[in-house]
C-alpha cells in the first residue's frame, strides 16, 4: 500500500505533468466525443497525436526503465481526470464506459497501425499490460456501475441468468469502495466514488420503500375485498431486488422486525452491549459472545449438530494468550474481525468459503446475513471488513454466470438489505 500510495504523493516526471495537465486542460474546453477520439489517437493508435509535444512526452515515458512498472499507473490518472470531470455532468455520464471501453480489444491484439511505427514498439506492449492490469479491471466495474445496468426480480429469464456475475456490481454500493478503488487511488477519484456511491444507495432506499408502501397497499385492498379492483387503482412498481417478494419480504421482517423474543437485531444487540462489563476477562467475554450469537442457530438442527461446535472451538482459538487479560474495545475489534474471516471468507490470497456456503445451505441466505449482522451491530468498526468480505467473494466469482452462484446472490441481496434498514436512512419500521 504505502508504495503504492506514495506514487500518487511523489512528485510526478514532467513527462507525466505534462499529460496530466494536458488532459486537465482539454477536459475543460472539449466535448467528450473529442476528447475520446483524442485518447484513441495517442494512447491506442499511436499516430498522427495533433499535440506533438504531448505524443513526444508519452513516448519518453514508454521508454523509461520504470516503464514496466509505472505506465499502468500514468494511464490510469489520464483516464481518471476524464472521469472525474465528466461524473460532474449528468449527460457526460455515458462517455464514461465508452472512454473505458477503448482498452476492451487491446488485450487482445494491438491495432496493425502500432507496425508501422516502430519507435513506438514499446508502447502496444504497456497499454497491452495495462488492459491486463488490477487498475483496469476496476475501470471496467466503475463502466459496469456508470452503466446502470440493473435488473430486478422479474428479469430472471435465462439470457439474465447466463450472464456473469460482475454485472451486478452496480447493485450493491457497499462494495464500491472494495471494488472500484485501487491502493493509492487519488483523492479526486475516491471522492467521485463516494459520489457515486451515495448516489446508488440513496436511489435504491427509495425505490424499495416506494416498493414495499405498493405491496403493503396492494395487501391492504385486497384483504379490504377490493382484489379486482387492485390491479387498476394502483399502477405496479418493480420489485428493485433479485428477491422474490416472498423472500423480500421475510428478510426485511428479519432485518428489521422482533426476532430474538421480543426484540429486533438491533434492539438485541443493545442489550448485550449494555450487559458486556469491560472490567470482566477477555475469555468470560467470548463466552457471552458465543451464548449472544448461537440464538440464531439454536433452532436449527444444523446448529445443534455440527456450528455451535464450531463456533465455540474458533473462539476459544482467537487470540488465546489473552484469555485471562481484561476485555477491551481492541480485543473486541479483532474477536469481531476474525469472526467474520471465518464466517465469509479470510483473504483474497486464502479464498476459502466453506463456512459461509455451508451456512447459505443450512440456513438459508437471510438467516446466514442475521448472522452477521448481529456482529456488526456490536462493532461497528468492523462493518466495513465485513463488507470487504463480500467484496473479495464477488471478485472471486466476477466471471462466474450467476446461476452457478445463486447462492452468493442471495447473499449480496440480502446484506445489501440488512445494512440499507439498519444503517441507511430508509424506514421501515411500520412492517413490524
Amino acid at each position: 500500500m504505502d508504495t503504492l500510495t506514495n506514487r500518487y504523493n511523489r512528485q510526478p516526471h514532467p513527462e507525466e505533468q505534462l499529460l496530466y495537465n494536458h488532459w486537465l486542460e482539454q477536459v475543460q474546453v472539449e466535448q467528450p466525443e473529442e476528447l475520446i477520439k483524442r485518447f484513441r489517437s495517442l494512447f491506442i493508435e499511436s499516430v498522427g497525436y495533433p499535440d506533438r509535444e504531448i505524443a513526444t512526452a508519452l513516448e519518453k515515458l514508454a521508454a523509461s526503465k520504470h516503464a514496466e512498472e509505472e505506465f499502468k499507473f500514468v494511464i490510469n490518472r489520464c483516464c481518471h481526470i476524464l472521469i472525474n470531470r465528466w461524473h460532474t455532468s449528468s449527460a457526460k455520464h455515458t462517455a464514461i464506459p465508452e472512454l473505458i471501453s477503448l482498452f476492451e480489444g487491446v488485450a487482445a491484439k494491438p491495432p496493425a497501425r502500432y507496425l508501422r511505427h516502430q519507435s513506438n514498439q514499446r508502447l502496444p506492449e504497456l497499454i497491452k499490460k495495462f488492459a491486463q492490469s488490477e487498475q483496469y479491471i476496476i475501470l471496467r466495474r466503475l463502466a459496469k456501475v456508470i452503466s446502470q445496468g440493473k435488473e430486478t426480480s422479474n428479469n430472471s429469464h435465462s439470457t439474465a441468468q447466463s450472464k456473469p456475475l460482475g454485472a451486478l456490481i452496480s447493485r450493491y454500493p457497499y462494495l464500491y469502495k472494495h471494488c472500484l478503488l485501487s491502493e493509492g487511488s487519488p483523492y479526486e477519484y475516491q471522492k467521485t466514488i463516494k459520489q457515486i456511491q451515495t448516489e446508488n444507495q440513496r436511489q435504491f432506499e427509495i425505490d424499495l420503500s416506494q416498493y414495499v408502501a405498493h405491496a403493503v397497499r396492494r395487501s391492504q385492498m385486497a384483504n379490504n375485498g377490493n382484489g379486482e379492483s387492485v390491479g387498476r387503482i394502483i399502477q405496479p412498481i418493480k420489485n428493485p431486488t433479485l428477491l422474490s417478494d416472498r423472500e423480500l419480504f421475510f428478510a426485511l421482517k428479519q432485518f428489521i422486525g422482533k426476532v430474538e423474543g421480543a426484540d429486533t437485531y438491533r434492539q438485541f444487540s443493545q442489550r448485550f452491549l449494555s450487559q458486556t462489563n469491560y472490567n470482566q476477562s477477555y475469555g468470560s467475554f467470548k463466552d457471552n459472545l458465543y451464548e449472544y450469537l448461537i440464538t440464531t442457530t439454536n433452532g436449527s438442527d444444523y446448529g445443534k449438530r455440527q456450528f455451535n461446535d464450531k463456533l465455540y472451538k474458533q473462539l476459544r482459538n482467537i487470540i488465546p494468550q489473552s484469555e485471562s487479560q481484561k476485555f477491551s474495545e481492541f480485543l473486541m475489534i479483532r474477536t469481531c474481525s476474525q469472526l467474520l474471516n471465518f464466517l465469509v471468507v479470510e483473504s483474497s490470497q486464502r479464498p476459502n468459503h466453506f463456512v459461509f456456503l455451508d451456512l447459505v445451505s443450512n440456513l438459508g441466505a437471510t438467516q446466514t446475513t442475521g448472522l452477521l449482522l448481529k456482529i456488526v451491530l456490536i462493532c461497528n468498526q468492523v462493518k466495513p471488513y465485513l463488507e470487504k468480505r463480500f467484496a473479495i467473494l464477488f471478485n472471486h466469482y466476477e466471471s462466474t454466470t450467476r446461476d452457478g452462484v445463486l447462492w452468493l446472490v442471495k447473499g449480496l441481496e440480502n446484506l445489501n438489505l440488512a445494512l440499507i434498514t439498519n444503517f441507511g436512512s430508509v424506514d421501515l419500521s411500520y412492517l413490524r
